[in-house]
This record gives structure tokens, sequence and C-alpha cells, in this order.
């Protein structure tokens, strides 16, 4: 078997990194068998399973996943003789539907736009397989430590290796956290002013609860491989420095972008990656931070029908013509997108006088720019009521958590999307509160793109 699965290349990215100020490397994981870079972890983590007696020849691997791991599942599966069910989002594409089908996986698709505690959710749906099934073995891979200590024997090591040691960032797509916990350990170990970067879609959880300890509601997205809708117990903050923040669109031009003038064949996750990569390096724009590893996992071969197709990047706005337009568009139709925000030292008394001057009936509250939460008149008025709080008592304990996080160029769809199920929307860039936009403003931007 370990003729089949083999280590991945590390290569240079010459034209999408020029200007970045680092030189930036991929770790090409999509080249394994499967075109996903998950098939040397999942082939670690069902040996350890088999060490402990928790599985057995004939048995049945279920598992949650999105294409890029579920491909690897049904592949390791196939070769050890186990049967295999993955349970995948509905809007898995049809590439890596048919692949895993290939591998003689059995697939069971799940709305994507339910919460994870829904019966209908891929875990939902998988627990209940695996419990269901005579002689079942769940991987639960948002929960199994397995996970990460595979990314320290095999990940990690492969790009100390590669790199020769010279390596000063390495930047993942953070879905369960295993990956960038486990190489962010092996690599923090050897060096450790490595700094380890965590990139996950615009909708998803991470970034909020990353830069503020809360978790947000989030929305779906496209993306996949990337992203949670819940925050894994196997992520550790102390072992991720940063998370960073790339809507679709971005994820799949660069993706397109990395095909042309790399003539690497990646897909959208690894697209949005070397995007977060870039943000990153423009953000810190460290001249010490001189050689950045990015690690790619999905083969572009899978996206034929989504992020290849012209048909469907135009369908879904990803293209010139992008349907409603954009945050930008509807910020930039604003009069103003002056952020009136309250620290959370301020006085209930200061933050009151500050919503009947500016006529607003919310405001977030933020830290060093940083969204630590969201306060309304009727959160106030309820604590006033009660007596628990004062007049001179700071807004921080009163702060709500009834908001999503956007970015500028996220679409008026997915905005949409967000204010249906929110109190609020802020608009994020670089980690710093930039706008808020509520319904009326989004009611005010249609309202006037019809006439």
């Amino acid at each position: 078997m370990s003729g089949v699965i083999q280590k991945t290349p590390l290569v240079e990215l010459k034209q999408v990194g020029r200007g970045s100020g680092v030189k930036l490397f991929a770790k090409c994981e999509f080249l394994g068998v499967t075109g996903s870079g998950e098939d040397r972890v999942v082939l670690h983590v069902l040996n350890a399973a088999e060490q402990r007696g928790l599985i057995q020849q004939g048995w049945t691997v279920v598992e949650a996943a999105e294409g890029v791991l579920g491909v690897s599942i049904a592949m390791v599966s196939s070769l050890k003789g186990y049967r295999a069910v993955i349970v995948l989002p509905d809007k898995t594409s049809h590439e890596w539907v048919a692949a895993i089908k290939a591998f003689g996986a059995r697939v069971v698709l799940c709305p994507t736009a339910v919460d994870p505690e829904d019966p209908r959710s891929t875990t939902s749906i998988a627990r209940r397989i695996a419990q269901e099934t005579t002689n079942a073995f769940l991987i639960n891979h948002t929960e199994n430590a397995d996970f990460v200590e595979a990314y320290a024997q095999v990940l990690g090591p492969e790009i100390w290796e590669q790199s020769g040691g010279e390596l000063d960032v390495v930047v993942g797509g953070l879905e369960s956290g295993a990956l960038l916990v486990g190489v962010g350990k092996y690599l923090k170990n050897k060096k450790s002013s490595v700094r380890v970067v965590g990139v996950e879609p615009v909708g998803s959880v991470y970034s909020d609860w990353f830069h503020s300890g809360k978790v947000v509601k989030t929305f779906p997205y496209k993306l996949d491989g990337l992203g949670a809708a819940c925050v894994s117990p196997l992520v550790d903050r102390n072992l991720i420095d940063e998370v960073v923040r790339v809507d679709d669109r971005e994820g799949f031009l660069m993706a397109r972008e990395i095909a042309r003038s790399e003539s690497l064949f990646v897909g959208g996750a690894s697209g949005a990656i070397v995007a977060g990569a870039l943000r990153y390096a423009r953000m810190v724009n460290d001249p010490s931070l001189k050689v950045m590893v990015v690690v790619l996992p999905d083969h572009g071969a899978f996206a034929l029908s989504t992020v290849f197709s012209d048909e469907w990047m135009r369908e879904n706005g990803f293209l010139e013509d992008r349907g409603l337009g954009t945050v930008a568009d509807l910020m930039a139709q604003r009069v103003s997108n002056e952020v009136i925000a309250a620290h959370p030292t301020d006085r209930i008394r200061d933050v009151i006088g500050r919503m009947k001057v500016h006529g607003i009936s919310q405001l977030p509250v933020v830290e060093d720019g940083r969204p630590i939460g969201i306060i309304s008149e009727v959160d106030l008025l309820r604590y006033l009521a009660v007596g628990e709080y004062g007049l001179d008592s700071p807004v921080g304990p009163l702060v709500e958590y009834d908001y999503a996080t956007v970015s500028p160029r996220t679409s008026i769809e997915s905005l949409q999307q967000c204010l249906a199920n929110s109190r609020a929307v802020l608009v994020v860039e670089d980690g710093k509160v930039i706008a808020i936009i509520t319904k009326i403003d989004l009611i005010d931007y249609l309202a006037r793109r019809m006439g």
C-alpha cells in the first residue's frame, strides 16, 4: 500500500506570488492518488483504528465529509477491504460524487444549509447510519485526534524536509483544524518562529471565534473542503497564529489563475488558500517573513462542472456578470460607512447617548477594531428594566452575538441569506470592522437598483 500512497512535491508559485514580498511554495497535496490531500492521513487514521481494535475486516467505514476527504476515505477503505458510506453536503460537485462512487463507496447527499444539530445534517445522518449499521466504524474526523497525529507525523516532516527548514509561514485550510494543529505542532517544535495561518470561507465560524472567542452565526458558502458551522474540539488556538477569510469568488478566481499562470490544476479550496496566504502577506507586511508554504488539498479535475465552468461561475455571480453585486457595491452607494461603535468598557449611558445622537438602534462593540459583539436598544431596555445593570455599568457584559460577518467581496445574494437569520451584519476586512449593514440598508440598495 505504501507504493500507492506516496509523498507529494513542493513547488514554487512564481507568478501568483509576485509582488507579495515572500517566496510562495505550494505543497501539492492534490497530486496524491485520488486528487485529494487526505490519502496518507486517512491511511494513518485507519491503521490506528485497526491497532486499537476499533475496526476489523469486512466492517463499514462511515463518515460525514466533503469531497476532498470523502474520496480519500473511499479509496483507502477499498484498498483495505472495507465498505464505505460517505455522507456529503449537496453542494458537492458531480465529479467528487462520481469519484467516491468509483471506489465502491455509497454516497448519501444531505442539505447544505442546515445547522449541525439538525437531523438532516451530514453529521447527524452519518451518526445515524453508523448506529444502524452492524459492524460500522464512524471516523468522526472533526473530533478524532488521530487526524492531528497523522498530520504531525506525515505532512509536517515532509514540509520541513522539502523546504530544508527554510520556511517562515505555513498556510492551510481550516475545517476540522487537524491539519493546522498537527503541522503546526511539528513545525513549531522544529522552529518556534514558524507562523501557522488558517484560511476559511466567509460564512464560516472560525475567524470570529479566533479573534474574539465568540461563536457567531454562520451562513452557506460554495467552497468545498473549507470552513465549518461549529468549532471543532481539535482546534488549538495556541498553535494557530492567524485566521484569514476568503470569499467564494476570490477562491474560485484564484484557482483559475493558478491553472493559467502556474500550470497547476487545483480546485476552489486550493485557490482560496493561496488567496488567503497572499492576503496575510499583505496584511502583516513583515520583511522577516521570506518563505511561505501553502498546502493545496484539491485537484481541479473535481471542479470541472463548477469552478472551471464559465456557465456555472456566471450563474453564481462569480464572473463579470455579478448578479446583484457585492457588499462593496452596497457600501459605495451609501452616503457614509462610518462605523459608530462602542468599546466594552464604555458606560451604558454613553452608548445610549451615541445611539440617540446618530439615530441608530444598534451598534457593534469592538476592541482594537475587532468585533466582540453587538448591542441594540432592545438589549439595553431589557437589562435596564430588570435592574441588573445601571447607567454607569460597562456595556461589555451586555453584548449579544446575533450577528454575522462578511467581507466587501461577499455577494449580495449571500448577504441576503445572512440578514435573514441575523440581526445585523458586520463588514470585516483584515480582522477590523469597516461597516455595519442592516436589513434596511439592503432594502434601500435593492430599491435603488430597481430604479
